[in-house]
Formats: structure tokens, sequence, C-alpha cells
């Protein structure tokens, strides 16, 4: 093409008036419509089974609370979902293998301090015996001793390796700062405490820990909803205890404070990593605090991307996000920057806040992000495995189908007046505190100039 034929994005997205005008935002197809079934069952645990028949498959989602307090909980926890599915009274690691590959089915667990999560998928002809691999694993999981000590090597190598990457240092370092000794801090176990770990200690958390009241199984696929309830209830009935799984401990509500500069000789690169508390999905005020982020922080668009990124070259990536713990929500900032540019990132970024605050989202702006959150909440849920995803995370709140479905109306009803309030009221920079992960050599002195910053150990 030639210069006269060749129309820059810039030319394609105005018009001799200004820029060009979002188209407006079409009828979204409701998940309300979704066939499905919530309920109860008679050993406690909650089931939420939807029909989404665009494909012959099933996504399987198992949330189990799995908090726990003792010093070993994280190590032994770790060591268990790496586990679980090895073998069993009636399957050894082989058998439950060639089991799944015949379905064209796969399944796997994961575990955190708030929750474990056991995750598959399967051809929906496949479902019972998805269903009946699962239910010998809850019921009748071995943890021979060859196989814990595999895991166990596995899992060292990679606690190792993990232990050394910037971002888990970050993580750690913020969780430490919100949230002192609270359980919710050890996310990442020490690599000698589970080279401590036996089999009789994984098997011992088994009976304590995995179980079915206070826990939610999500179904979705194509399925009769009626039916696999019925299917599940009658699978899952060997597995029942009187006692309830063990949920975290309330978080402590999260005060505005200092900024803690965490040393890292050497480091050529810095972590920002900002919080401040924020409101539980539960909350009538929470789409319009959702709008508010998007404005911020939370795509690509955003007042941080644009200032950081675009127009100062600060970082690669700046963002924005929330991060919900069982009843409880926060705001994150994150941005990674080089150590040259650490305290004018830092300075730019509750620049921004304040911003927000007072120099609230324009008209176009909320329309923007209004139409930006509604869309990806319908694109994420396309999908068998989004809608899964989606709903796993509503459950451990107590939502469901019903919520997800009202959203986009909640998010279509938000005025311009919500928004500027939901800045003013959490989006101000003393309301946050955070870490930044850095060489305290380099960065110290700006940091400190630049205020409300405070130098860590380097020996803690």
């Amino acid at each position: 093409m030639t210069a006269a034929t060749h129309r820059t994005a810039e030319e394609i997205g105005r018009t001799e008036q200004g820029p060009r005008p979002l188209p407006p935002l079409g009828d979204q197809r409701a998940a309300a419509d979704l066939s499905h079934v919530d309920t109860v069952l008679g050993n406690g645990l909650r089931v939420l089974a939807v029909r989404k028949a665009n494909v012959p498959l099933i996504e399987f989602r198992l949330w189990i609370p799995f908090a726990g307090d003792d010093r070993m909980h994280p190590a032994r926890a770790e060591v268990l979902a790496e586990t679980l599915f090895t073998g069993t009274v009636r399957r050894d690691r082989v058998g439950v293998d060639t089991e799944l590959a015949l379905i064209g089915g796969d399944i796997s667990a994961g575990v955190d301090p708030e929750r474990l999560i056991i995750s598959g998928n399967a051809l929906s002809s496949g479902l019972p015996t998805l269903l009946d691999v699962v239910a010998d694993s809850l019921t009748g999981a071995s943890y021979v001793d060859a196989e814990v000590a595999r895991e166990k090597e596995r899992l060292i190598e990679r606690i190792s390796i993990a232990r050394t990457q910037p971002r888990t240092i970050a993580r750690e370092a913020l969780q430490k700062h919100r949230y002192g000794n609270h359980p919710a801090t050890f996310e990442t176990p020490e690599a000698t405490d589970v080279t401590e770990v036996t089999p009789a200690e994984v098997r011992a958390l088994h009976t304590a820990s995995v179980l079915p009241r206070g826990a939610a199984l999500v179904i979705v696929g194509d399925i009769d909803p009626q039916q696999v309830v019925a299917d599940i209830e009658k699978a899952l009935s060997g597995w029942v205890s009187d006692a309830s799984a063990v949920r975290l401990p309330a978080l402590p509500e999260l005060a505005g404070g200092p900024v803690l500069l965490v040393p890292r000789p050497g480091a050529v690169q810095s972590q920002i990593r900002l919080s401040a508390q924020a409101l539980p999905r539960t909350d009538p005020g929470y789409a319009a605090l959702q709008l508010a982020n998007l404005a911020f922080g939370g795509y690509f668009s955003s007042r941080l991307v644009e200032n950081l990124r675009e127009d100062k070259g600060y970082t690669y990536s700046a963002h924005s996000g929330f991060e919900f713990t069982d009843q409880t929500a926060t705001v994150n900032i994150d941005a990674d920057t080089a150590s040259p540019a650490t305290a004018a990132a830092l300075l730019e970024t509750r620049y921004e806040l304040g911003r927000l605050a007072l120099v609230p989202p324009t008209k176009d702006e909320v329309e923007s992000v209004r139409q930006y959150a509604i869309g990806s909440l319908v694109t994420s849920t396309s999908s068998q495995a989004g809608l899964a995803r989606q709903l796993t995370a509503l459950v451990s709140n107590g939502l469901g189908l019903d919520w997800l479905a009202e959203h986009p109306t909640r998010l279509a009803q938000v005025t311009g007046e919500d928004v500027e309030k939901a800045a003013l009221a959490y989006f101000g920079p003393k309301r946050f505190t955070g870490v930044i992960v850095g060489d305290a050599d380099l960065l110290a002195e700006k940091l400190t100039a630049v205020g409300d910053v405070t130098v860590g150990d380097p020996t803690v």
C-alpha cells in the first residue's frame, strides 16, 4: 500500500470531529438461561451443577476449605495435594492415569492457605468414571511411601526455584507486611519442612481436613443437572464426617501505612506491591468499586498503565486488581521497574491514586470500563472451563449462578457519581500500604525522600 492509501491505527480510530465513538454494548446472553441445580447434599457438600452443552465435555471443581495453624501444615498440605491421586486400595497411580486417559480426562489438586481445589475434566460420557476416581481418592487415598517420597523430591525442587524468584519474594514480603503471622501468609512452605513430612502425617491430615461439610462442588458441561446431582450423591455417599472443613480465620482489617523497603542486594529490578482494604463481591457497592479499579489500573487503557508504561516508560506492566480471601477483599497494585525508576514509579502511582480520588473518571471513561467489565465477564464465562472457574470463585462466598447472571445488570446501573464515590472512599493514597523489594543501597535514599517508606532489616 502507498502512503496515500495507508491509514495509521490512530487515523482509523478517529474522525474529523474527534475520537471514533465506541459502538453500544449489545444485549448479553444471561447466565440465568442455563439450566442448573444448586443444592446441599446430606453429607454437607454444596453442589452446583450447570448445563452448558456447547461441547460434549464436563468441567469439575471441588473447593474444600483447608486452613491450618500448625507450623508444618503448609508443607503437609502441599504434599497431600501432590499425592492425592497417586493411588488407593483399588487403584495404583498407573490405574488412576489409565482410567482417566480412557475417558479423555485429567485431574489435579492444588492448595493454598485457604482451600484445597480439585480440578478435573473429561468427556461427558466419562463422568461416571471421573466421579468414581474422585470418590475413591477422597475416601481411600493411600499415600504410599514411594509416591510420597517421589513427589516430595519434585516439590522441594520447585520450592527451591520459586524462592529465588522476585515475584515469590515480593508476594511473601507483602503477606507478612499486611498480616504478620496470620495463617494466610504461609503460602509457600519451606523446603526443609517438606523434607520432614511423612506419609502417616499426610494420611492424618487427609482424615482431619478433606471433609465434605462446608465444601462445594461445581460441575459444568453437557449434563442433566438433576441427574448429575443424584449421581454425585450416590458416588460420594461414603465421603462423610460430622466435622466441618476448616475455614481460614478472618483476616485483620488492612490499614494504610508506610511502604516497607525489603532489601534484595544486587537486584537490578524492583517489585512494587501496594494494597488496601476493598469491598467483597457481596457488598452492594462492589460494582462501582470494580469500575473505579478498572479506570485506575485494571486494564490496558487505564490511567496507571497510560502513565507508568506509555508516558514514562517506567515499567512494561502495571496492574491493579482485587484479591478475595474468604469474606474479605483487598485491591492490590503491582509494578516491576528498573531500580533507577523505582522511586519515580512509586511517586507517579501515588499521584494517580490521588488523581482518581479527586479527579474522578469522566463519563467516557466510565462507559469504556463498563463495556470492558461486562464484555470480559461474558467472554470469561463463554467456555465450560471459564464458567466453572468463575463459579468456583463465587461459591466460597456463598454466591452462585444467580449472582453471575445479575452482575451485568448491576454494572449497567452504576452511575458516574457511584464511581466517583467509590474512588474517593477506596483509592486515596493514604489507604494503601505495601512493600518494595529491591536493592536498598540504590533505592533507600530516594524512596525515603519520597516519603512514607521505611527500610526493612536486611538480615530478616
